[in-house]
């Protein structure tokens, strides 16, 4: 694969801050690159009336297939691509909902540059059959190289398609935070699922919940836990602070994630780049990258987190040991700067 000369960062998952965060990183790394908010784009004119007319037209003739009508306007990119010049393309998340991934392709061959995924988004499909099977047909294929978050997609990429892909969880940029001198017991940041509901309820007296799809779900929700929940999602300094007045941060898989025994999100790396002690679902997968009890700490039941939840509020030494521990490890292997040099930036050159 060729040297990096310049990273063309197309991001489809730009209502969060990673491929920000990587593109910044970059930069500071001194390679130059340059970001595009997939989100932010410009749409085609009359999207959603030639959306709803292809759906129906692509149904006629295969119901059980799924079609995706592409958000952006081809000549964008194609003019993008010319106006950078890229050595090299890396798609954060997906791409089929806004440019056709062949066209991708296409270009990328026009330009002579290397073409890569950041999968972060693949346990998110599971549930989503037909789409998941068009994502894995349709969009996998065309990269040279496929970097997963995950060590259990990295492996499916692998043993079941045949792909090139390897193994590149998460980062995070370091978190300044401020203590709080009332501190919150314990933070769960997420949407409402339905795992997460049934763990939640047996710490509904300690916990503080934020995050979107909640109320939706507020009939299955007890009373008690219900008044704990504020629906609405957050990022950026809200969430920096909020991190800094709990006391411990509880980071719950979602059903899909859980199910095929991964768990390494973005929450972990967040919690540990803010100095907090993370409490998290236990998989396989956190402990090639963390010493468990001494790093982070993990749960196997909802039975182990009401203790874990009532040991560590009652022994705030023991808690502060593991976060001082954790971002420690943060700081060393953990952050941006660390994991592009080390596993993202010889991923695609070698």
């Amino acid at each position: 694969m060729s040297k990096v000369r310049k990273i063309l960062v197309l991001d489809g998952i730009g209502g969060v801050p990673l491929g920000r965060e990587i593109c910044e990183t970059l930069v500071e790394l001194g390679v130059a690159a340059t970001h595009f908010d997939c989100l932010q784009a410009p749409r085609r004119a009359f999207y959603g009336a030639h959306s709803a007319y292809a759906k129906l037209r692509n149904r006629g003739t295969d119901r059980d297939g799924f079609y995706f009508l592409p958000k952006l306007v081809e000549r964008d990119l194609r003019d993008l691509i010319a106006r950078e010049q890229p050595s090299h393309l890396l798609v954060v998340g997906f791409i089929y909902k806004f440019f056709s991934p062949s066209l991708l392709r296409r270009l990328a061959d026009e330009a002579k540059a290397g073409l890569f995924l950041y999968d972060t988004d693949t346990c998110n499909l599971y549930s989503r059959r037909r789409e998941f099977i068009f994502f894995v047909e349709n969009e996998l294929p065309v990269y040279d190289r496929i970097l997963s978050c995950s060590a259990v997609t990295t492996r499916f990429f692998r043993d079941t398609r045949g792909l090139d892909a390897v193994f590149v969880p998460f980062g995070a940029k370091p978190i300044a935070t401020e203590r709080s001198k009332q501190p919150t017991d314990v933070l769960f940041v997420g949407s409402g699922d339905l795992r997460r509901i049934f763990l939640l309820e047996g710490i509904r007296d300690h916990v503080t919940v934020r995050g979107n799809r909640w109320q939706r779900n507020f009939p299955l929700i007890s009373p008690q836990l219900r008044t704990r929940i504020d629906d609405r999602p957050v990022w950026g300094e809200e969430l920096h602070r909020m991190l800094g007045e709990s006391k411990i941060v509880l980071n719950i898989t979602r059903t899909d994630f859980y199910g095929a025994e991964t768990g390494i999100n973005l929450r972990i790396f967040e919690a540990l780049a803010a100095g907090c002690f993370l409490l998290t679902d236990h998989c396989d997968e956190l402990a090639e990258l963390f010493e468990i009890g001494t790093e982070i700490e993990t749960f196997r039941s909802s039975r182990e987190l009401v203790e874990k939840v009532r040991h560590y509020l009652a022994h705030p030494e023991a808690r502060q040991a593991i976060a001082a521990a954790g971002h420690a490890a943060f700081l060393a292997h953990h952050n941006w700067k660390s994991r592009l040099s080390h596993q993202l930036l010889p991923a695609l050159t070698n």
